[in-house]
């Protein structure tokens, strides 16, 4: 018994330390990130209107556009969860269980498409939706995969009717300093 204990404290304590160590990165990336502000309130209007589409999928991250390992820690917008995606007249939202919403303006899109990956979620080639758009004047990528591979198509168009600015592929953006 008492030459288990030893290595089994040690075992203990590295484990508590990979942890701390973790929480540490995730707080520093935080700090980093505070002029991300804050995310937009979804405005009130918008509990009654009917939306052109909703559709259920998994929120994957938002990232900084063209950099999808590099997730926002802020607001949990870096926090994976299911949802659903709902395209206004002249917005998006993204109501996210256990989170708070994300409301895009039609005019904040820069670019929508899709890709085959994103901040640890990678799946078969354009099997997520990718809309690229401006928070506080910083460029984010937010991804998003759709319940059912068939509605896919249908919210990249509903999204291209409400945004018809945004481009189809990755567009040049200046180098975010979020994460330096």
């Amino acid at each position: 018994m008492q030459e288990k204990l030893i290595p089994t404290l040690i075992l203990a304590l590295l484990c508590l330390l990979i942890f701390w160590a973790m929480r540490a990165g995730w707080k520093s990336r935080q700090k980093r990130q505070v002029q991300v502000g804050e995310l937009p309130p979804v405005p009130a209007h918008y509990d009654d209107a009917e939306s052109v589409l909703a559709v259920p999928g998994v929120y994957i991250a938002t990232t900084i556009m063209g950099d999808w390992l590099d997730r926002i820690a802020t607001q949990t917008l870096g926090v994976k969860a299911a949802g659903t995606f709902f395209v206004f007249d002249n917005a998006l939202i993204i109501a996210r269980d256990g989170a708070e919403d994300i409301w895009i303006p039609a005019t904040d899109i820069i670019a929508v498409r899709t890709e085959s990956g994103m901040s640890g979620k990678f799946v078969e080639k354009d099997g997520l939706v990718m809309v690229s758009w401006s928070l506080n004047g910083n460029a984010v990528d937010t991804g998003f995969r759709t319940q059912f591979a068939i509605d896919k198509q249908s919210l990249l168009s509903a999204i291209r009717a409400i945004a018809p600015q945004a481009s189809t592929t990755l567009p040049d953006w200046p180098v975010s300093t979020l994460s330096r």
